[in-house]
């Protein structure tokens, strides 16, 4: 392995490398490949690694930025990325590099992994193992191509949320005794930039913020995670089992009154737009913020617009009079309407410990924990610590001086895994924080990630030079 323990340290040996090559049309894409790198003195898990690409004509380069992904999904285990084709497009890793980008893609644990009859792979895992992956990168900066001073994650739904996290979490001490007990290198975890795609993020109030937006629709199809392995959660070629159903009576009531949670959890937040102007919510669910919110769909709507260079049917706008002037409303309510919700309710936190975030927030021997304080009323089992459940929110951190300066956050306006109003809320923290923030919702665009790398990496091109 390229990863070698050196004086209870770890220290990149520049020499173990395969020169390999990927044939993307006519072109012949020829890099160095140093795989399956141990990040950490002593590993918890074989997904402790990471594979590091370096394109020709960039292996003496000390200037290029880094190009981090992950796998993360569903908070399961992830093995690092390799460059490929997938339905004959580059995937992320492969396009980085074909854009001259040195890549570090990263593996790390998840909620299911297991030692003997003890779990590995419960939170705060997942973020503890980015953030000494990028300490290793850090360390060994002086013998590494690339610019680890500007590494930039990248990361879809549970990756997405890790990558956000890993962002604005940079060297915050609470997660020092878990890094140590690595033996991660000693250096910092601060990153460059951050992609964000869909992010799970913010579980505390995600249940409410699922009946605030998602209340209206009684009509489920949800995933079935029973079936499902880590490698359908990362192979996304396929497409996962899902069960249809209707909300029950007793469903109902519970989403009525997270719904109404939801307002104060807004307005707790004081939120602005770009003009300072406060987004708050009623306690009816109407406000300032659902307007806010509105309007990024009806943005998105108006882009898809302009691109398809045709008349989208325009179902969920109104034309309405405004003095003297015609305007458009977005009919919010029958936009929810049209797409069945992908979770029943509760969301996340369920009542009987059945989701994969419950999963999540485990512990060593404890299989699932609940992390509302909602879900635990009102249902079995115990609730996790609330200093996991802080760390692995990345609103949690948004104060923090040594955070990431950019964000790019997009979220598909058909997507029902999350409701919109979560990576929404976190954007305008961070925008209100000082952060440079691009946040856009893709119209037509469900739950996924990495389907713009054009604009991700023309982005990446701005932020970087």
């Amino acid at each position: 392995m390229a990863g070698a323990c050196f004086g209870g340290e770890l220290k990149f040996d520049e020499s173990k490398f395969e020169l390999k090559s990927v044939q993307v049309g006519d072109r012949t894409l020829k890099f160095r490949a140093y795989e399956g790198i141990v990040y950490v003195a002593k590993p918890a898990s074989d997904y402790e690694v990471l594979n590091f690409y370096v394109p020709e004509g960039k292996f003496d380069d000390k200037t290029t930025a880094i190009f981090m992904p992950n796998g993360i999904g569903g908070y399961m285990p992830a093995r690092p990325q390799t460059p490929q084709l997938q339905n004959e497009k580059p995937n992320a890793t492969l396009e980085a590099l074909l854009r001259g980008y040195v890549v570090a893609s990263v593996g790390a644990r998840g909620r299911t992994l297991k030692d003997g009859e003890r779990f590995i792979g419960k939170a705060p895992a997942a973020i503890v193992d980015l953030k000494a992956a990028v300490r290793y990168l850090k360390f060994n900066d002086k013998f590494m191509p690339g610019d680890a001073n500007k590494i930039i994650s990248n990361g879809t739904s549970a990756g997405g949320a890790m990558s956000a996290l890993l962002g604005v979490s940079a060297d915050a001490p609470e997660f020092e005794p878990y890094l140590a007990a690595l033996g991660a290198a000693k250096a910092s975890d601060e990153i460059y930039a951050v992609s964000a795609y869909c992010p799970v993020t913010n579980l505390e109030n995600a249940d409410a913020a699922y009946e605030w937006m998602f209340g209206a629709q009684t009509k489920y199809e949800k995933m079935d995670f029973s079936a499902l392995s880590a490698a359908g959660f990362n192979d996304r070629s396929g497409k996962p089992k899902t069960v249809s159903g209707e909300l029950t009576a007793e469903q109902k009531e519970l989403s009525a009154a997270l719904k109404s949670a939801f307002p104060a959890y807004v307005n707790s937040l004081n939120l602005k737009d770009a003009k300072g102007r406060t987004l708050t919510l009623e306690p009816s669910g109407e406000g300032s913020f659902k307007e806010y919110l509105k309007k990024a769909l009806a943005d998105s709507y108006a882009a898809a617009k302009s691109r398809e260079k045709s008349l989208l049917k325009p179902e969920f706008f109104t034309l309405e009079t405004q003095g003297c002037t015609l305007g458009y409303d977005f009919k919010f309510e029958d936009f929810v309407l049209s797409m069945p919700r992908a979770k029943a309710t509760p969301a996340f936190d369920g009542l009987e410990l059945e989701n994969p975030e419950n999963d999540f927030f485990g512990d060593a021997d404890a299989a699932a924990k609940h992390f509302t304080e909602f879900s635990a009323k009102r249902g079995k089992g115990e609730s996790a610590d609330a200093k996991i459940i802080k760390m692995v929110n990345a609103m949690s951190y948004l104060g923090n001086k040594s955070a990431a300066k950019f964000y790019r956050i997009r979220h598909g306006a058909a997507d029902s895994d999350t409701a919109l109003a979560i990576p929404l809320i976190l954007a305008l923290g961070l925008q209100n924080a000082g952060k440079t923030v691009d946040f856009a919702v893709p119209w037509g665009q469900g739950h996924g990630g990495d389907y713009d790398l054009d604009e991700l990496f023309r982005w990446i091109d701005r932020v970087v030079k």
